[in-house]
C-alpha cells in the first residue's frame, strides 16, 4: 500500500487537465496561494474541499489523496514471512505490537487480516502464559468476525469460518465449531469435482482440467494424510486397527514421495504413530517412527526455504501453489520449528525409553544445533 500523497497527486491531475493553479483555485473557490502551498505540501486541503476536488478531477477521493486500503497479494506473503520470522528474533509482545497496528492500519484489506489471524493461530502458543494464549485467539476471532460481516469474497470468507472454528477448537469450544462447519460441508465435493472437469474436457479446456484434477489430486493425498492422523489420535488403544492405518498410510507416502512433497505433513504423521506405539508399549516401533520423524524434521530444517512445491508426477502443482495466500511458503518459520521439537519429544508416551540409547541418538540429532550452539 502507498501512502498518502496528495500534493503530489494534485499537481499530476491539474497537468493531466491543462489547468493552471489559478484556474484550479476558482473552481474550488480559494487563493491561486491555498493551491501552490498544497503542492508544496505547505497545507492541506479543508476536509470538506476533498469531495469537490475529487469530482472536478473525475477520480475517487481514495485516488486523489493516494491512499490504497488493500494490500497485494505479493505484499502480504513478504509481510506474513516478516512477522513469522519476527516471533522468533524478537520479544512476543513488541512482534504483537506490529501486527496490531498493521491490523489497524488495513483492517479493510480482509486477505490481509485473515493472515493476521492465522499468524495468531500459529504462534499464539509463544505467549507467556495459556491465559494470555486464549486472549489472543479471542482477539482473532473478532478480526475474523469482522472479515465475515463485512467481506464480500466468498473464498476469503470460507477461509475465515474454517479458521474460527479452528480456533472454537483450540479453545475447547467444540459445539461452536460444529455449528459452523455443518453447513458448508461438502459431502458431494467428490461427485462435483468430477462433473466439473468433465465439462472443462468438453469445451475443450484441457489445461484447466488437468490443473484440476492434478490439484483435486494432491488435495485427497493431504486429506488422507490428515484423516490418518487423527484416526490413530482416536484408536490409539487400538493396536490391531492403528498398524493397519500406519501399513496402508506408509504405502500411499512411498508411493507418492509425499516426504519429499510434504515433509511437514509426513513429519506429523510419524510422531503421531510414534506417540501409538510408545502408549502401546511397542518400543522397536516407535524408535523406527520416531527415526522416519527426525529425517522429515531434517529436511525442513536443513532445507534453505522450506516450501512447499510439485515433483515430476505433481508437474502442474507450483502454478496451484504460487495461487495460495502465502504461496509456497511455510506457515511458521524454520526456527519455530525447530523450536517446537524440544516440546514435542517431552510426550509422555516417549518417557519410558529416555535412557535408550537410539533415542538419546535421535534426540541429539534433532536438537543438534540447540546443542552445538551451546
Amino acid at each position: 500500500m502507498n501512502e498518502i500523497n496528495l500534493s503530489d497527486n494534485i499537481i499530476r491531475l491539474r497537468h493531466k487537465h491543462k489547468l493552471t493553479q489559478e484556474q484550479l483555485a476558482n473552481f474550488i473557490g480559494v487563493t491561486k496561494a491555498s493551491v501552490s502551498k498544497w503542492e508544496n505540501a505547505q497545507s492541506m486541503p479543508d476536509i470538506l474541499l476533498l469531495p469537490q476536488l475529487a469530482s472536478f478531477f473525475g477520480v475517487s477521493i481514495d485516488e486523489l489523496i493516494g491512499y490504497k486500503p488493500q494490500m497485494s497479494k505479493e505484499q502480504i506473503q513478504c509481510c506474513y514471512a516478516e512477522l513469522s520470522k519476527d516471533f522468533v528474533n524478537f520479544p512476543f509482545d513488541k512482534v504483537l505490537e506490529k501486527i496490531r497496528l498493521l491490523a489497524h492500519k488495513y483492517y479493510s484489506c480482509y486477505p490481509l487480516l485473515l493472515q493476521l489471524c492465522v499468524l495468531y493461530w500459529n504462534h499464539f502458543m509463544l505467549a507467556e502464559t495459556e491465559e494470555e494464549g486464549k486472549k489472543l485467539l479471542k482477539e482473532a476471532i473478532i478480526w475474523v468476525d469482522h472479515i465475515l460481516e463485512n467481506c464480500n469474497d466468498v473464498g476469503v470468507c470460507n477461509e475465515a469460518i474454517i479458521l474460527k472454528a479452528g480456533i472454537y477448537l483450540q479453545l475447547k469450544m467444540a459445539r461452536e465449531a460444529i455449528e459452523l462447519l455443518e453447513p458448508i460441508s461438502e459431502l458431494n465435493r467428490i461427485q462435483s469435482d468430477m462433473i466439473l472437469v468433465q465439462a472443462y474436457k468438453l469445451i475443450g479446456k484441457m489445461e484447466e482440467a488437468r490443473n484440476y484434477t492434478q490439484v483435486g489430486q494432491y488435495l485427497s493425498l493431504v486429506n488422507v494424510i490428515g484423516d490418518a492422523i487423527l484416526l490413530l489420535s482416536l484408536y490409539e488403544q487400538d493396536m490391531e486397527r492403528c498398524e493397519e492405518i500406519i501399513r496402508r498410510i506408509k504405502g500411499i507416502i512411498e508411493l507418492y514421495q509425499l516426504e519429499q512433497l510434504h515433509p511437514n505433513l509426513i513429519a506429523q504423521f510419524y510422531y503421531q504413530a510414534a506417540i501409538v506405539y510408545g502408549i502401546n508399549k511397542r518400543e522397536e516401533e516407535l524408535l523406527k517412527m520416531l527415526y522416519s520423524f527426525m529425517l522429515c524434521v531434517d529436511k525442513l530444517i536443513k532445507t534453505k526455504e522450506v516450501v512447499l512445491h510439485g515433483d515430476m508426477y505433481f508437474d502442474l502443482l507450483d502454478n496451484w501453489i504460487a495461487c495460495l495466500p502465502l504461496g509456497n511458503m511455510a506457515p511458521r518459520d524454520k526456527k519455530f520449528i525447530q523450536n517446537n521439537i524440544k516440546q514435542a519429544l517431552l510426550h509422555p508416551a516417549f518417557q519410558e525409553i529416555k535412557g535408550n540409547k537410539e533415542f538419546q541418538k535421535i534426540l541429539y540429532q534433532l536438537l543438534k544445533d540447540d546443542i552445538d550452539k551451546g
